[in-house]
């Protein structure tokens, strides 16, 4: 349990609640945007341009393993707890998550502070996007924090490694579900990391992360369509999952699509394709 004299709202906020609520002291924005190499993006440069008022600049590239040559690992708790101290994050923070496409990789967010323990995180549903729509203010620049001490009491067990996803998907006692395209799940689509082979790891299931949002305002289904999409890709609620996708994002949307349903059995396999696909060792299975 976390000490804390938050009112939760849950792990996700809507742009009224926190339009409402964002001046609360013990409220910090994040904006955890991520921009892939393909697409000639930069996200910080972006956040310096636009921002949430008052948000700092969650940056999943240095919170992250400096040993580990894939980018944005799992990060060190030594790390973690340095870097969020410094965005003014302690144990009596409510986080609110967000990033510019309206839900990408801000559900990685989530999951890393659910990893330490943390549960007071939530994510701005459709994120900037949808902050924008409303028609609400934006700032420009960087935001100075006071820096805090952010303890981790406990560790979950919601991150997978390869070597248990190898040992799952051998076995069949556990599923796994994919969450990029059909394409690149299928072998038919050329990744989008270099090196990486086509397909997808054996006996896994898919299901794109977009399909768990509205085309045009990038907010999460209502849940009676999350649960059908999941369960229509294969998956049985009333048994584990590990998520998987390219490269540990968007597997946390997934993550976050079952924490809604009530569903916390799953693991995140942060090495993800970005990993798997490039390790000529471990097997691939591709779509006829």
């Amino acid at each position: 349990m976390n000490n804390s004299p938050i009112n939760y709202p849950g792990a996700v906020v809507s742009v009224q609640w926190l339009a409402e609520h964002r001046h609360q002291p013990h409220i910090r924005i994040v904006d955890a945007t991520v921009h892939l190499p393909d697409t000639g993006r930069d996200a910080k440069a972006e956040f310096l341009q636009e921002h949430i008022p008052g948000a700092g600049f969650f940056d999943l590239s240095v919170i992250a393993n400096p040993n580990n040559p894939l980018p944005r690992k799992f990060p060190p708790k030594d790390i973690f707890i340095r870097e969020v101290g410094k965005l003014g994050i302690d144990n009596q923070t409510h986080v609110v998550a967000y990033d510019t496409p309206g839900l990408y990789s801000a559900a990685r967010v989530w999951w890393l502070f659910r990893q330490y323990g943390y549960d007071h995180v939530s994510i701005l549903d459709g994120g900037l996007k949808s902050w924008k729509t409303h028609g609400l203010a934006v700032e420009a620049g960087t935001v100075d924090f006071v820096p805090s001490q952010f303890h981790v009491d406990h560790e979950r067990d919601l991150l997978a490694l390869w070597q248990h996803v190898l040992t799952i998907s051998g076995n069949g006692n556990e599923q796994l579900l994919d969450a990029r395209t059909a394409g690149r799940f299928a072998g038919t689509e050329v990744d989008r990391y270099p090196g990486a082979r086509p397909g997808h790891i054996p006996n896994s299931m898919n299901l794109y992360w977009a399909d768990l949002l509205n085309t045009n305002t990038r907010e999460l289904l209502p849940l009676n369509e999350v649960r059908d999409r999941i369960t229509k890709s294969g998956i049985d609620l009333t048994k584990p999952v590990t998520l998987t996708c390219g490269s540990g994002l968007t597997a946390c949307i997934l993550a976050l699509g079952l924490h809604l349903l009530g569903k916390d059995d799953w693991k995140v396999y942060d090495g993800s394709w970005d990993e798997w696909g490039r390790t000529a060792e471990l097997p691939v299975a591709t779509s006829a």
